[in-house]
Parts: C-alpha cells; sequence; structure tokens
C-alpha cells in the first residue's frame, strides 16, 4: 500500500491504528471514534500531561514515547498530527519505510466523514461551543447522530465526542435505496412522516465535526451541511490577507453538493461576506441566516440576564416561548441559534416537524455548560474576608473573541470585579492585530499580561514585537490597571494579593478571576486555587 492514503477500511473492528500525537484534541476524539467501533488503538505524543489524557486513560490507553519501535508487525494504518513530518518523527519514518497507509488527521477525519450525513462547523471564532450545543440538543432528539468537538464538552460527559444509542453503521454498498416516501425496511431514519431528503435517507447516521480553516484543513471534510460562524482575520503566518482566508471558506462551502445548505451568522460582516461571494458561484447552494440580524426561522431575539441565564427567543420558535442558555454572552446566544438551525434542518431532512422538538431543545440548550477551556470555571473559594472568587478559564485568544467574551462576562457576573489574566498566542497574530488587541479588554477592570506564546511553526528573531510591546499598547489605549509579568507565575502573589483586596459597593457578589488565551497562563489559576 502507499503512503498518504486518504481512505479509511469500512470495518474497523479488529484493525490496529496507531496515532502520531494522540494526545491532540482532535486526535484524541477520533481515537473515542474508532475505538467504539472496534479498532485496536495505539499511539505516542511527548510526556507532559494533556486534559485529554483522562479521555485516553477512560479507554485504558496510555501515549507511548515517539519510537520507530512503537510501528509493530501488527500496525496497520497510521494517523498523525499536522505537528509531525513524515521525514522528521521517527513513528512516521518507520511507518513509511514499512510502507503503511499514513493519513493525516484532516484526511482521516474526511474520510470517515464520507461514511454519514455529514454537517462541518466552521468559523475563526465559536466553532467549539457550536458543536458542543449542537451535541448535546442531539443528546434530546430521535436522530442518529454522532458529533465530534474540539474539546472535552462538559454535557458528552466529559469527552470529546458524543454518540447517540440509534448509531447504525454500515457500508456504502448497504446505505438504503431511496425512491421517495415508500422506503423499505424500519428504524427511525426510515419512520420519518412527511417529506423528506432521499440524500439524507442514503445514510444512516449523522456526523457533525467542528472543521477548521487552518491550513486549509476542512478541505479534506465532505459536508452536506455547513455552519459558518464568522470570518476575519487570522492565521497571518498561513493567510497573510483577508482575502486569502475569506477564500479558504468560499472553497470550503463551494465543496456543498447539489442544493446543499449553509448556515451563516447574519451578523458578523466576514460572514455575509464571503456568502455573497458563494452566491455568484453557487447559486444552488442554500444560505440560511440566523443572528440578530436574520430574517426568518433563526432570527434572535435577545431577552434578560439574570440569575446567571441568557434568555432569548428564535422566530421559527416565538410562538413556544424563550431558550434559556446558562452561559455568559452574546457570542454564545449566537452559538445557541446556529446550533438550534443546524438540528431543526436535520429534522426537516429527516421528515420531521421541529415545532414538535422545542421541549428538547429547550432542555438541550440548558443542559450545555461548556467544555474544556471554554467559560469553564476551574474553581471558586471564599478569601480571608469571606469574599467569594470564581476563578475560569478561558480559550479566547482573538482579539474580536477576547473583547466579545469579557463583554459576555461583564453583562453576566453584573456584581463581580472582573480581573483578567492574557497570553497572547504567536507574535505573527500579535504583530498583525496589535491595535485591535490594544482595545479588547475595555470590560475588565484589571488586566494582566505576560510574554508572547510562541508556535513551533514561527521563530521569534523573525518579529519585532515582545508581549511588553503589547503591554505598552494597551496601557497606550486608556486601559487602568494593567499590569506586566514576563513569565506566568511570577504574577502568583500580585493576583493573590488582588484578590484580598476589599472590595466597594458596586461589586457586591466578589471576584471573577480569568485566566485567557491559547497559552499555558491556565496554570496561574490552577496556582491561585492550589494556596
Amino acid at each position: 500500500m502507499s503512503n498518504n492514503v486518504a481512505s479509511l477500511p469500512e470495518d474497523f473492528r479488529g484493525l490496529h491504528i496507531h496515532f502520531v500525537g494522540i494526545k491532540g484534541t482532535g486526535m484524541a476524539a477520533l481515537v473515542e471514534i474508532l475505538f467504539h467501533k472496534g479498532a485496536v488503538i495505539t499511539g505516542s505524543d511527548v510526556s507532559e500531561r494533556f486534559y485529554t489524557d483522562e479521555v485516553l486513560e477512560r479507554l485504558g490507553l496510555h501515549a507511548l514515547p515517539f519510537g520507530a519501535s512503537n510501528i509493530t508487525d501488527d500496525v496497520q494504518y497510521v494517523i498523525y498530527s499536522s505537528a509531525y513530518k513524515l521525514d522528521k518523527n521517527p513513528d512516521l519514518i518507520e511507518a513509511v519505510r514499512r510502507g503503511l497507509p499514513c493519513l493525516l488527521y484532516t484526511q482521516a477525519l474526511g474520510a470517515y466523514s464520507e461514511r454519514a450525513y455529514s454537517c462541518g462547523v466552521c468559523g475563526v471564532h465559536g466553532k467549539t461551543s457550536t458543536t458542543g450545543l449542537v451535541g448535546t440538543i442531539l443528546k434530546e432528539i430521535d436522530l442518529p447522530s454522532q458529533v465530534l468537538a474540539g474539546s472535552v464538552i462538559n454535557s458528552f460527559g466529559g469527552t470529546c465526542t458524543y454518540t447517540s444509542n440509534t448509531v447504525v453503521e454500515c457500508s456504502r454498498s448497504e446505505r438504503i435505496e431511496t425512491t421517495g416516501e415508500g422506503e423499505k425496511g424500519g428504524f427511525a431514519l426510515r419512520q420519518a412522516q412527511g417529506p423528506f431528503s432521499s440524500q439524507a435517507l442514503n445514510y444512516r447516521s449523522i456526523f457533525v465535526a467542528e472543521t477548521c480553516e487552518y491550513q486549509r484543513h476542512f478541505m479534506s471534510f465532505c459536508p452536506q451541511k455547513i455552519i459558518l460562524t464568522s470570518v476575519e482575520p487570522d492565521h497571518e503566518d498561513y493567510y497573510p490577507t483577508y482575502e486569502d482566508i475569506r477564500q479558504a471558506f468560499i472553497d470550503y462551502i463551494c465543496k456543498l453538493p447539489q442544493g446543499g445548505e449553509v448556515i451563516y451568522c447574519a451578523d458578523d460582516k466576514g460572514a455575509c461576506d464571503t456568502i455573497g461571494l458563494v452566491r455568484g458561484l453557487r447559486p444552488d447552494i442554500v444560505a440560511l441566516s440566523y443572528g440578530e440580524k436574520a430574517d426568518g426561522d433563526f432570527s434572535v431575539t435577545f431577552g434578560k440576564v439574570e440569575n446567571e441565564r441568557n434568555s432569548f427567543t428564535l422566530g421559527l420558535f416565538a410562538s413556544k416561548g424563550d431558550f434559556a442558555l446558562a452561559m455568559p454572552g452574546r457570542h454564545e446566544v449566537l452559538d445557541a441559534a446556529a446550533a438550534v438551525a443546524l438540528v431543526c434542518q436535520l429534522l426537516r431532512e429527516f421528515g420531521k416537524n421541529p415545532l414538535d422538538y422545542y421541549e428538547n431543545i429547550r432542555r438541550g440548550l440548558l443542559n450545555f455548560s461548556g467544555g474544556k477551556r471554554r467559560s469553564e470555571i476551574v474553581g471558586r473559594f471564599k478569601n480571608t474576608n469571606g469574599v467569594d472568587v470564581i476563578v475560569l478559564d478561558d480559550y479566547g485568544h482573538h482579539p474580536t473573541a477576547v473583547k466579545t467574551t469579557l463583554e459576555g462576562y461583564r453583562e453576566f457576573y453584573k456584581g463581580r470585579k472582573i480581573i483578567v489574566d492574557f497570553m497572547s498566542h504567536t507574535y505573527s497574530r500579535t504583530q498583525a492585530l496589535l491595535p485591535e488587541f490594544a482595545r479588547c479588554f475595555t470590560a475588565a477592570d484589571e488586566v494582566i499580561l505576560h510574554k508572547i506564546y510562541s508556535s513551533a511553526r514561527e521563530n521569534p528573531a523573525d518579529f519585532d514585537i515582545t508581549g511588553r510591546t503589547l503591554y505598552e499598547a494597551v496601557l497606550a489605549s486608556g486601559q487602568k490597571d494593567v499590569h506586566y509579568y514576563e513569565e506566568i507565575l511570577d504574577a502568583a502573589d500580585f493576583a493573590r494579593a488582588e484578590l484580598e483586596k476589599p472590595l466597594g459597593p458596586e461589586y457586591p457578589d466578589g471576584y471573577l478571576f480569568i485566566t485567557m488565551g491559547a497559552g499555558d497562563n491556565w496554570k496561574l489559576g490552577k496556582e491561585i486555587l492550589n494556596n
């Protein structure tokens, strides 16, 4: 067999697959899926412990150190993270020498997506939350489905994937031959009443996955429907201009089949811009909007924020009542609207009336409590004065995400003093978006900054910017109470002292201490809690 074959066998039972970089979030999620399909799994990675170690350990798996000896005579396929190269990593070098098929994670995910009625969730912001929301709602819906998110999702039971009890796998040759309403046989998909899509009924399960734009990774995925949350400049090391990253999303959406659907955010300028260009290229694609500026079924009307609940109404369900989300921020409400829109379109696709599922959808939304590093409350305690302190961690690392997330916390936690510790990720992003970063902390009362968390794909010496550059830009923007500590844990004593200060009457509920970014400054929150 030749290397880099972008395909997978139909039957995984007994198939030995070795994962290189097995601790990656997407990799661990794919491991979960293939493990439960009967594959024999081994994998290798660095020794540093990640939260995905817990996911793997629940399956009885442990990452091995990298080494050629991992590729035994039993290994039949190798799936590897893009962080590792075929000619550099010892596992991969040995796999290539043996002539084993080696698939990038994105290729493997794409090959798996061909086996189901697949839906891709994409966008610069909100992919993980939206995917997690889709899965949490689908847990309440009688459709056979699998969902893969880019983080551990609390409502999935502390894993990265959700699989309904009704999923039935079949090979392509076993897919249902559809001729209209007179489908053969039984089970959920065939029992649907009313109009439905023969295309949908060619598959025995729905597969929803978070799909990433970086290096056009999502182009391996085979979507029937797409959610587009947002488009704006990011990953400047790969997409130097806005037009470059926008074109990637256009190309991905144009992968949809004839009459395929894209569900996009009407409140995001880049998403609207992208859809406008797609319409010129593919007028057959159905574009459905959601958001405050949307018309129709998925128009959003924001409601009250009280008792740590975000209430909102969607056009389709206006006669039924409000929905509520136990997550902070209007951006989370928009993610919820996208998730509801996709679930409703899937229900319609499979011959069901979404209005009959209002209570199921409402229950699913309330059950969603975020995921690892997504507005995650990692702990709370009383300081020595008896004042309540919530320690929260969030992965937001783009200035737009930082700004909207902090504004959501300000609205959600009205009675708390907000202290944010932020670590910028990648020199290229920080340099390209420095003015936006300088103005993104306005909803916080106090800001702590650090050195830039670099990426292996860039050389810091190539950039005339440091963490202190960002600190000075934030100060120059007029932000009050900004502090700089080069190393993360150097800020520990300062942060503890700040959390002991008496609070005025404007902060009756206490403190909210946030570690934010794609770096490892989450360790500061853990240090504060440990002490």
